[in-house]
């Protein structure tokens, strides 16, 4: 969902633009264990790591999802924790540094609204934020095992024991204030990656109409 509208990812590429290409290799639903099997065929040995600024790794909804009411999305503990490395580790064989990956946290859930939800489904309540935090718990800390910078989206989005089911569409997934949020957040970690990014073309007005060879074709 990071590119429907106002999703984090359009708000990111909007702010690379003609320095990055953002691109968005989500998939709904899924959850660490599939997305370890997938991940060689998403990112491969061919990709252009020497390139690549920045890769955040973003599960954890689904993983905390009940084993008794939601045993398909369902991952164990240990195992999240152990996806999340062997993600990384596949990342650093490619040539993609602990520096530039991002781990995210899952954000809290917000049980009154996701419940409605399952209920409309025939469904019973298939989260609960507490299950959901130690998640995001064991995310921060597989990120301190693999020296890579966190998200930690579950507390940032609870600072202060704030009211947080603004930042939530039905309980679980992003609204347009979630997304914003997400990222503000994110972009700080980013931007420090980026800053020395040389833009990309030049601006129309710098073009020079006599000669526009001269201005597109040199190399930035």
């Amino acid at each position: 969902f990071s590119f429907q509208d106002n999703g984090w990812g359009v708000l990111l590429a909007q702010k690379l633009v003609r320095k990055c290409d953002v691109l968005n290799r989500g998939l709904s639903g899924y959850n660490t264990r599939w997305a370890n099997i997938i991940l060689p065929r998403l990112i491969s040995k061919s990709s252009d790591a020497e390139n690549t600024i920045a890769v955040t790794i973003f599960f954890g909804a689904n993983d905390s999802a009940l084993k008794d009411v939601n045993p398909n999305q369902h991952i164990p503990l240990k195992e999240y924790a152990d996806n999340l490395k062997s993600m990384v580790r596949y990342l650093k064989s490619l040539g993609i540094t602990e520096d530039k990956i991002i781990l995210i946290t899952p954000p809290p859930v917000y049980e009154p609204a996701w419940e409605k939800e399952c209920i409309a489904k025939g469904d019973k309540l298939n989260r609960f934020n507490s299950a959901t935090g130690e998640y995001a718990k064991t995310c921060v800390q597989a990120a301190r095992d693999c020296g890579t910078e966190v998200l930690d989206l579950w507390t940032l989005m609870q600072k202060n024991n704030q009211d947080f089911s603004s930042y939530l569409s039905d309980g679980l997934h992003l609204s347009v204030v979630g997304n914003n949020f997400l990222a503000a957040q994110l972009w700080p970690l980013l931007e420090k990656k980026i800053s020395a990014l040389p833009i990309l073309l030049p601006y129309w007005r710098d073009v020079d109409p006599l000669n526009p060879e001269v201005s597109l074709c040199r190399k930035f």
